[in-house]
C-alpha cells in the first residue's frame, strides 16, 4: 500500500499548496492578520505531506516493490541499499519529487526563520512559494507520477539503476544541487513581495541577503560535487566539459553571484534595488530553464533524465508564466524603485556594478551557446555544435577584466574614491604579480601565455585581498576584524576564487597524458612518473563483475602510488563502466583509466598526470565556506523592521 499512501499524500499536498498560494494573499488584500498567519500552518503541513510521500517512495525502493513501475525501471534486488536510497532521485519522476520536497523545505524554512519580518511581506513571500510549489506538485501528479503500478503483474526483478549513477557522488550531488536551484525561489518570492508592496530599502536587502547566501552556498557545493563526480566517474580525466546540463547549473550560479554582490550595495548604500530585483527574478528563472532542458528531451547528456515532450511543454509553459508574470509586475512597479543616493565612477559601487555586468554577460554567452544549437535544430536547419573553444574564449575575454576590477574593488571606498589613491595602491600588487609571472617563466620554464596570465591575475587578486586585510587590521584592530563575519566571508570566497583560478591555470595548460597498449610487465613514462602494469584480475562486486588493473607508479626509484582502475560489467543491464584509478595529491593527481581489451592479454590504457587538480575543488569549498561564515554576521540583527 506504500504507493497508494504516497500518491494520496502528494494529492493532499496539491490542495494545501493552493491554500498557501491563495489564503495569505487574500489576507494581505483585506489586511487580515489571521489569514496572513495561516501561511505558517499551511507551510508546515505542505512540507509534512510531501515528506510522507517521499518516504513512501523510498520505502518502495528499499523493499524491492517491483509492482511500482518506477522501481522496476531504476532498481534491482542486487543493488546495495544505499544505491536504492539514492535511486529514488536517479531518474525523472523521483528527481522531481525530490525537487518538490526541497521546495517545500525552503518554504517551511522561510516560515520558521522569518517571523521578524512584517506580516504582509511574509504572507506574500509564502504565497509566492505556494504558487511555485503548486505548479511543481501538479507537474508530478499530471505528467510524472512515481507511484504508477505495474499492470497486470509485478515484475520478478528490476532493470537496475544506471551504472553511471551508482556512485557516492549521486547520493550527495543532486540534493545539494537542488538545494541551490530551489533556494533561489526564496529570492524570487522576496522580490515579488517587494514589488507588490513597493518595499525597496536597505531592510529589504538585509532580509534577502542570508537566503541568497544560503542558496548560493548550496549551489556552489552542488556544482563542485558534480564536477568532482565527472572527473573520477566518467573516466575522461576532465572536470568540466561545457555539457548543456553543466551550463544549466552554471548560469543561475553566475547570476546568483551577481545577486550576492548587488545585495551588498543595496543593503549598504540603498542602491541597485531595480538591478537586484531583476537578478532575483532571473536567477530562479534560469533554474527553471535548467529543469526544462534536463527534462524536456531537447538535449542529450549523461545528466539528462527524460525525453517526454509533454513534460517539457508543461515546464516551458510554467517557466514562461512565472518569469513573464514577474517581469510584467516589475514593469508596472519599476517607476517606484528609486535610488536615493549616488556614486562616483571610481568607487566600490562602480566596481561591483562592473563585475555584475561581466557575470551577467557571461551568463548570456553561456545561454546563447547552450540554446543556439537547439534553436537551429528546431528550425530544421543544419545541426551545429557549440563546444569548449567558444566558451573558453569568452571565459578568458571576460575573466581578465573581471579579476582586474575585483582587485581594485577589494580596496575601493564607498561612494567616491580618488584616482590618486587608486594609483597609490596599484604599484605594489602589480609589480609583485608581474614578478610571479616572470619567475614562472624563467625559473619554472612555463611558456603558455594564457597560463601565465591566469596565475598572474590570481596573484593580483590575492595581493589586494591581503592588503585589504592588513589595512582593516591597522584601522580597526584585531578584535573587530576577527568579529567582522561579512568581511571574512567575502575574503574566504575571494580566496577560494584565487585557489580555483590557480588550479584551472595549471590543470588546463600543464596536464600530460598518453594512450598506451599495456600488458603485465609493461611500463610507460608521463611527466617524470613511471607507470608499471603489474597484473589484471577479475573481481566480483555486489551487482557487477570487474576487470581490475594494478599499476605501480614510481618517481625515480621511489614508488609513489598504487593505482587500480576497473572496467565493470553490470549484471542486470549489461552496461560496461570505467572506474578510474586516482592517486590524489596537493600538487598533482595521477590518473589511469582502462579502455578496451586488446589481443594477447593487453588493454588500452590512458595515463595522465594532472597538476593542481585538488585546488579546483579546494577553492570552491573555500567559496562555500565564505558564504557560510557570512551567514553568521551579527550585524543583520536589529535591521529587520527598519
Amino acid at each position: 500500500m506504500f504507493p497508494e499512501f504516497g500518491l494520496m499524500a502528494l494529492s493532499m499536498a496539491a490542495a494545501i499548496s493552493l491554500c498557501l498560494a491563495v489564503v495569505p494573499a487574500v489576507g494581505v488584500r483585506f489586511e487580515s492578520t489571521q489569514l496572513m498567519r495561516l501561511a505558517d500552518p499551511f507551510a508546515a503541513l505542505l512540507f509534512l505531506l510531501i515528506l510522507v510521500s517521499y518516504i513512501y517512495l523510498t520505502l518502495s525502493f528499499l523493499q524491492d516493490d517491483f509492482s511500482v513501475l518506477y522501481v522496476v525501471n531504476h532498481s534491482n534486488s542486487q543493488l546495495p541499499w544505499y544505491y536504492k536510497f539514492s535511486a529514488v532521485w536517479g531518474s525523472h519522476e523521483g528527481s522531481m519529487l525530490l525537487w518538490v520536497l526541497v521546495l517545500a523545505a525552503w518554504t517551511l524554512a522561510v516560515s520558521l526563520f522569518s517571523r521578524h519580518l512584517p506580516d504582509n511581506f511574509r504572507a506574500l513571500a509564502l504565497a509566492s512559494q505556494g504558487i511555485l510549489t503548486a505548479g511543481f506538485v501538479f507537474f508530478v501528479l499530471l505528467t510524472s507520477n512515481p507511484f504508477e503500478r505495474m499492470l497486470p503483474f509485478p515484475a520478478p526483478d528490476g532493470a537496475d539503476l544506471n551504472p553511471l549513477l551508482q556512485d557516492i557522488g549521486l547520493i550527495i550531488h543532486p540534493p545539494m544541487l537542488y538545494m541551490g536551484y530551489v533556494g533561489f525561489s526564496v529570492a524570487f518570492s522576496f522580490a515579488i513581495a517587494a514589488l507588490i508592496l513597493g518595499r525597496f530599502d536597505k531592510a529589504w536587502a538585509e532580509w534577502l541577503r542570508p537566503w541568497t547566501n544560503a542558496a548560493w552556498l548550496f549551489l556552489t557545493l552542488g556544482i563542485s560535487l558534480g564536477s568532482w563526480w565527472a572527473y573520477y566517474e566518467l573516466g575522461w580525466g576532465g572536470w568540466w566539459f561545457w555539457d548543456p546540463v553543466e551550463n544549466a547549473s552554471l548560469m543561475p550560479w553566475l547570476l546568483g553571484t551577481a545577486l550576492v554582490h548587488s545585495l551588498s550595495v543595496s543593503r549598504t548604500r540603498n542602491l541597485f534595488h531595480s538591478w537586484t530585483i531583476l537578478l532575483a527574478i532571473f536567477s530562479f528563472s534560469l533554474s527553471l530553464l535548467g529543469t526544462f532542458l534536463v527534462r524536456s528531451g531537447v538535449l542529450t547528456s549523461v545528466h539528462a533524465f527524460a525525453s517526454d515532450p509533454e513534460r517539457g511543454a508543461y515546464i516551458l509553459m510554467f517557466l514562461l508564466a512565472v518569469t513573464g508574470s514577474a517581469l510584467l509586475l516589475y514593469a508596472l512597479r519599476m517607476g517606484k524603485i528609486e535610488a536615493t543616493e549616488g556614486f562616483a565612477p571610481l568607487s566600490r559601487e562602480s566596481s561591483l556594478l562592473f563585475n555584475n555586468l561581466i557575470m551577467t554577460l557571461f551568463a548570456l554567452v553561456v545561454l546563447l551557446g547552450t540554446l543556439y544549437p537547439l534553436v537551429i535544430e528546431a528550425l530544421g536547419l543544419q545541426s551545429v555544435s557549440v563546444g569548449p573553444p567558444y566558451f573558453n574564449s569568452f571565459l578568458l575575454l571576460l575573466g581578465v577584466p573581471l579579476l582586474l576590477v575585483m582587485g581594485y574593488g577589494q580596496r575601493a571606498r564607498w561612494r567616491i574614491d580618488s584616482l590618486s589613491q587608486w594609483l597609490k595602491q596599484t604599484p605594489a600588487p602589480l609589480a609583485l604579480s608581474l614578478l610571479v609571472i616572470l619567475m614562472l617563466y624563467l625559473l619554472g620554464g612555463y611558456r603558455s601565455p594564457v597560463m601565465l596570465l591566469t596565475i598572474g591575475l590570481a596573484a593580483w587578486l590575492f595581493l589586494h585581498l591581503v592588503a585589504d586585510g592588513w589595512q582593516r587590521l591597522q584601522a580597526s584592530g584585531a578584535r573587530r576584524l576577527m568579529a567582522n563575519a561579512r568581511w571574512w566571508g567575502m575574503a574566504l570566497a575571494h580566496l577560494g576564487l584565487v585557489v580555483t583560478t590557480v588550479g584551472i591555470g595549471y590543470s588546463a595548460h600543464l596536464s600530460d597524458a598518453i594512450d598506451a597498449r599495456m600488458a603485465p610487465g609493461d611500463s610507460e613514462e608521463v611527466s617524470g612518473y613511471r607507470f608499471e602494469l603489474e597484473s589484471f584480475d577479475r573481481q566480483n562486486g555486489p551487482n557487477y563483475v570487474a576487470d581490475v588493473a594494478t599499476l605501480n607508479v614510481y618517481r625515480g626509484e621511489r614508488r609513489v602510488a598504487l593505482l587500480q582502475p576497473e572496467k565493470r560489467l553490470y549484471n542486470a543491464r549489461g552496461d560496461v563502466m570505467t572506474e578510474a584509478g586516482i592517486s590524489a595529491g596537493v600538487y598533482r593527481d595521477l590518473y589511469v583509466s582502462m579502455g578496451e581489451p586488446l589481443e594477447n592479454g593487453a588493454w588500452a590504457m590512458r595515463l595522465q598526470v594532472k597538476p593542481m587538480m585538488r585546488w579546483v575543488w579546494g577553492g570552491t569549498l573555500l567559496m562555500a565556506l565564505g558564504a557560510l561564515v557570512a551567514l553568521f554576521d551579527r550585524r543583520q540583527k536589529g535591521q529587520a523592521n527598519r
